[in-house]
């Protein structure tokens, strides 16, 4: 029998997602990946496989389908069900104008992906854990979920629901020992800021220019690190930035 333990990854198919299911399965975690590119997921699969003699399973669904997320995850092979870690990755940004002006289209599909999406997926897990008694769930938040920033307005508030759905969780699960950790990164060098921006790869890459961002390997190893302490021990929230940067919004550019 595998005794190797299970991580369930949402939006694996890059950025945070890639890197976590890639440190994870470094360190012989079995993983299921989850994502709405199916040419590119399997090819993580594929790769991780290979790379790293893991099982790996690929489950292609977008987060924001309720009916199609419970029926992929009520449907999983018996001996994935042991799942040890949920991480709640897959969310967005869409947009960067004042409240007055904003795609109300883009707002529905933040809320739609980072808040209502962590909520489909961890309460089709969380029958799997409830019955081990054990698990931990960590939520991949951001700084925009401990302050707003200008121009930030709904991405910033689906990312304070996260904050406060991490905390509720943690609350109502502590009698079936899940663990929640809620992991809050800065700036960080990923597809983001393209998805932010619409594709605009130069705006998306101005972002970045003058200072080193954190990068998605960064916050594997922290995902890594609170998941691999002793049982009696949990990192309830943890903010995590590069040294250029002191909160959501102020990052030192250039020594200036």
């Amino acid at each position: 029998m595998n005794k190797s333990k299970i991580i369930f990854i949402t939006g694996a198919t890059s950025g945070f997602g890639k890197a976590i299911a890639e440190k994870f399965a470094a360190h012989n975690f079995d993983c299921i990946i989850t994502g709405r590119r199916e040419d590119i997921l399997k090819e993580v699969a594929k790769d991780l496989e290979t790379r790293y003699g893991v099982r790996v399973l690929p489950l292609v669904f977008d987060v924001c389908d309720r009916e199609l997320t419970f029926e992929k995850i009520q449907l999983l092979p018996e001996e994935w069900q042991h799942i040890d870690i949920l991480v709640n990755n897959a969310g967005l940004a869409l947009g960067r104008e004042s409240f007055e002006t904003a795609s109300m289209e883009d707002w529905d599909i933040m809320v739609d992906t980072n808040v209502k999406g962590l909520l489909n997926v961890s309460r089709a897990v969380l029958p799997f854990m409830i019955e081990n008694k054990r698990g931990h769930i960590i939520n991949i938040g951001s700084t925009a979920a401990k302050e707003v920033y200008p121009n930030g307005n709904i991405y910033c508030a689906s990312k304070h629901a996260v904050d406060a759905i991490s905390k509720a969780q943690r609350i109502d699960l502590l009698p079936y020992g899940i663990k929640v950790t809620g992991i809050h990164p800065g700036a960080a060098e990923t597809a983001f800021s393209i998805v932010r921006f619409k594709g605009d790869v130069e705006k998306a890459k101005s972002v970045y220019d003058g200072y080193e961002p954190l990068h998605a390997e960064d916050i594997a190893d922290v995902c890594y690190y609170c998941s691999t302490l002793p049982d009696h021990v949990c990192i309830n929230d943890l903010v995590i930035t590069c040294t250029s940067q002191a909160n959501s919004y102020l990052i030192k550019k250039n020594g200036v």
